[in-house]
């Protein structure tokens, strides 16, 4: 995969977590990798927007489709809609090809929390290119490291550079940069190992591979970003946000996910995945934060205020029967991927404004220890993730 037969070429999709999406973020920004034994080069840069609409809408498996709906196969900024990520690397593939005539030999996925990570190792990274010192003007580090790059590219740079375009500019701009150190071989190997290591743990780096016999090993890993299959536990929940405001407001939302086992009457489990957000913006953040930041009110959510769809899966042959939110009972869209449940609720929230949602699994045949797999956000993992509360059963009660 690294080249050493004859080069590969690879899409690059740097997920935005500011506008979340299930495996992490927007894909904005995109680059073609290309390793040619081992040494690799960042070629061609373009951005979602740049794609456009594809048309005829590519074909994606029915039940995610009903799940996420048709955007899947529609727009290149909704492939990640799903969390599965080799259907979303499937599409990414077909769109990048129908636009640019390009067949790579994979996609890679990674975020603004693990460029830091690389970053970490690597060192500091001085921006060298003329337009984007330009771009940078007084407001925005012409010197990028581990500790500045998220709040630069997931806040900052919105603050700073009013223009779409030139964002996305900006953004190409530093992650060539930065790929131009790593390229170089500067800084710590063992530590660049240790920072994508962490990276792929977090669900931040993620990989498929057009070539069926190397997609058939990564398919058993984590690194796969798969949520089904043989990578996927007896007893794994998962727990993923899309964004349904139209803006990059999810740099300001602060959530924790924790599962609750409970006791029941039958021979099967009970277990309750609760999401509790907060929306830590501004109080007047219609006034205080960029239109494109708050969406402005565009898509029907008012400025200021946070929508987003929780999606939460089961494991297979369980069932989602209930949901609350703030303790009342609520619907809930309920569906079904390759035999794993799917509960979906959406929640808005108004600065300041905090929310908790419970979905509660029954029939749950496995008894093996649940684990919990959430999409990655602007905030540390060992944050989100709360540890499994386990009831206290008394037999015969």
């Amino acid at each position: 995969m690294l080249g050493a037969e004859q080069p590969r070429n690879y899409l690059i999709m740097i997920q935005n977590n500011a506008e979340v999406r299930a495996s992490g973020g927007i894909p904005g920004a995109l680059a073609v990798l290309t390793l040619d034994k081992g040494k690799l080069t960042l070629g061609a840069q373009s951005t979602a927007g740049a794609i456009g609409t594809t048309s005829p809408t590519l074909s994606v498996d029915p039940e995610q489709t009903q799940i996420f709906s048709g955007r899947l196969g529609k727009f290149m900024q909704d492939v990640n809609l799903t969390p599965d990520f080799p259907t979303a690397a499937t599409s990414a593939q077909a769109m990048w090809e129908r636009k640019t005539g390009q067949r790579v030999d994979g996609v890679l996925s990674l975020d603004p929390v693990a460029l830091g990570y690389v970053l970490d190792a690597t060192g500091p990274v001085k921006l060298k290119s003329p337009e984007l010192i330009a771009l940078a003007g007084d407001g925005l580090p012409t010197e990028l490291n581990g500790k500045n790059v998220v709040p630069t590219l997931l806040s900052d740079v919105y603050a700073k550079i009013r223009q779409p375009e030139l964002q996305d500019a900006y953004f190409a701009g530093v992650a060539k940069e930065i790929f131009a150190a790593l390229s170089s071989g500067s800084g710590d190997p063992k530590g660049l190992i240790q920072g994508i290591t962490r990276g792929t743990a977090e669900g931040r780096v993620i990989v498929w591979s057009a070539h069926n016999s190397e997609q058939t090993v990564i398919a058993k890993y984590a690194l796969g970003g798969s949520v089904t299959g043989p990578s996927i536990a007896p007893a794994q929940f998962g727990v993923y946000f899309n964004d349904g405001t139209g803006a990059k407001m999810d740099y300001y939302v602060k959530r924790t996910v924790q599962l609750i086992q409970e006791c029941t009457d039958d021979d099967y489990g009970q277990v309750k995945v609760r999401v509790t957000s907060t929306n830590t913006a501004p109080a007047d953040a219609a006034r205080s934060l960029p239109a494109y930041v708050t969406g402005d009110g565009a898509f029907g959510v008012p400025p200021g205020t946070v929508q987003t769809n929780v999606i939460a899966y089961g494991p297979v042959q369980a069932n989602v029967e209930t949901s609350t939110v703030d303790g009342r009972k609520v619907d809930f869209a309920a569906h079904r991927q390759s035999n794993r449940p799917v509960g979906s609720v959406t929640v808005t929230l108004a600065p300041g404004q905090s929310s908790t949602v419970e979905l509660t699994f029954g029939k749950i045949v496995q008894h093996t220890e649940p684990n919990l797999v959430v999409t990655p956000t602007v905030q540390p993992v060992k944050d989100v993730v709360l540890g499994t509360k386990l009831a206290e059963c008394i037999p015969g009660k």
